[in-house]
């Protein structure tokens, strides 16, 4: 594990378009330009980083409380699976079952997308507005394994509040923190 915060993409960059496949069910996913949604959501996470592993319980509420409201949910595994097959297709899926997702998770074979949302970390965050464009990127909150501070999602909770309302998120945003994302030689 080699420990990595976000790059904090610029806020207001248009959302990159992608194409991956769902390991859930097989199903492409991706962005349509005349699609509606309140916002979206899209969450570069893995199976073995201990850090990813520490926020789902806060990953899956957060989905429950904001797909009904109209936030469109997708997360995105980058990993180089050779060196890393914890985090393969198969194994996602499992993890999803498990987890019971209620949301696509995609694998990014060829890390295009990962590349393209300048993502570093697992688990790193990106809130879109309605229009497509990043209000929010960082951390879900300030728990960390071992810190002992209470998972909330309370940053990532506020800025999904605050665009659902049609208001810009805070600018104090801070960057998450976890396993830098496993990038293929």
């Amino acid at each position: 594990m080699s420990f990595k915060e976000s790059n904090m993409l610029l806020l207001g960059t248009k959302m990159p378009k992608f194409s991956l496949v769902n390991v859930q069910n097989k199903e492409i996913i991706s962005i349509d330009e005349g699609e509606s949604f309140n916002g979206i959501l899209i969450m570069f996470i893995c199976n073995h980083c201990p850090f990813v592993i520490h926020v789902l319980p806060e990953i899956v509420r957060i989905a429950g409380d904001y797909i009904q409201k109209g936030i469109k949910i997708i997360a995105i595994s980058s990993n180089d699976i050779k060196n890393y097959p914890d985090d393969s297709p198969d194994k996602m899926k499992d993890l999803a079952l498990e987890w019971k997702f209620k949301f696509p998770y995609c694998y990014d074979e060829d890390q295009s997308v990962a590349k393209a949302f300048d993502a570093a970390c697992t688990p790193d965050f990106y809130l879109f507005d309605k229009y497509s464009l990043l209000a929010y990127r960082g951390r879900m909150d300030e728990s960390r394994p071992g810190n002992n501070i209470p998972l909330t999602g309370n940053d990532l909770r506020s800025a999904i509040d605050q665009i659902l309302i049609g208001e810009k998120p805070s600018g104090n945003q801070y960057p998450s923190a976890g396993c830098n994302i496993k990038w293929k030689k």
